[in-house]
């Protein structure tokens, strides 16, 4: 009986990969089809086989979610949904002839990211390597410092956490002409908003996860005479780490997201968010595209960079060990 479930398994992955395959075949054929090439009238028949591929799309990724055999099945899961909707983005604006202006198409926008790719490549290290990492950097360890701070002299918490949530609620168009203005044109500047913007969220994080250890644990502690250091280290930071590890996945994107709009305000000739703004005025939508697809590549691999090193650090909470 035991072999009897894994072949099972076996048998659910090869008829999942045939219908893969299948689909895919179908797919390219009717992307070289007349249907979708733009050059004849749109009928009811292209609407008939856009809606059974994508019913087709959607059992294809229903069965591979289905597969709980690796967690790799996860991803593949992922990039088959996201294959399928860069096809179906393909297929519609190429064979409804939308402006390049509206909507490139995603082949369109590989080509312009392809033949910028130095440009996009100093865009890419002056905005994440210069402003986003220092910037998260020196905002998420200035957060952390100021929790346990916060903890070890609880007044402060009157006087800090008010102040502290001010910094989230500044706008961000408001925020940095201000910071250009201190700091200048350069990257200083938009490490300056990254720090305002990824501040706030690291610390109530960390506040909150210096609390979850249990009352009993940090009175075992107090029984065998640990000082507040030995008692930060050996129980109470490691509770918070999977808080802290959540607090740095959300100002990734933050960080991202401030940098860039910050270059809007004020930048040198280079920067993800200076390529957006001056191509997005010059009518050059495919590099403007291309540019959001660099950062959010940045911001994908960012993320899944620090899932892994969850994965890894806290591997005993249960909300990793729960995770497939």
């Amino acid at each position: 009986m035991s072999g009897i479930a894994p072949a099972r398994q076996a048998d659910r992955g090869g008829a999942t990969l045939g219908l893969i395959l299948g689909s895919v075949l179908l797919a390219a054929l009717f992307m070289a089809s007349p249907l979708a090439s733009g050059e004849t009238e749109i009928r009811a028949s292209f609407w008939l086989a856009s809606g059974a591929l994508g019913l087709l799309a959607l059992t294809s990724i229903r069965r591979l979610a289905a597969i709980e055999r690796h967690p790799i099945y996860a991803s593949l899961t992922a990039a088959l949904f996201g294959i399928w909707v860069l096809y179906f983005w393909q297929l519609f604006t190429v064979a409804l002839e939308v402006p390049r202006v509206l909507l490139p198409s995603p082949w369109l926008i590989m080509v312009s990211l392809f033949d910028n790719l130095q440009r996009l490549g100093n865009d890419f290290h002056q905005t994440v390597v210069k402003a986003v990492l220092v910037g998260w950097a020196l905002g998420s360890a200035l957060g952390f410092a100021v929790a346990v701070a916060i903890d070890r002299l609880p007044f402060l918490q009157r006087g800090l956490l008010p102040v502290a949530s001010l910094t989230s609620t500044i706008p961000l168009v408001g925020v940095a002409p201000i910071m250009v203005m201190w700091f200048g044109f350069d990257w200083p500047s938009k490490a300056a908003v990254v720090v305002l913007m990824t501040f706030f969220p690291m610390l109530v994080s960390t506040l909150a996860g210096l609390q979850a250890s249990n009352r009993l644990e940090r009175e075992l502690m107090h029984s065998y005479a640990a000082s507040y250091g030995r008692t930060l280290w050996s129980l109470r930071l490691p509770a918070a780490l999977p808080f802290m590890i959540g607090a740095l996945k959300v100002n990734a994107t933050l960080a991202l997201i401030g940098a860039i709009v910050a270059e809007f305000f004020g930048s040198p000739t280079s920067g993800l968010g200076f390529r957006i703004s001056t191509e997005a005025t010059k009518m050059n939508m495919t590099l403007v595209w291309a540019a959001v697809v660099v950062a959010a590549i940045t911001g994908s691999v960012a993320y899944a960079l620090l899932v892994a090193l969850e994965r890894r650090a806290a591997f005993w909470h249960p909300s990793v060990r729960g995770k497939k």
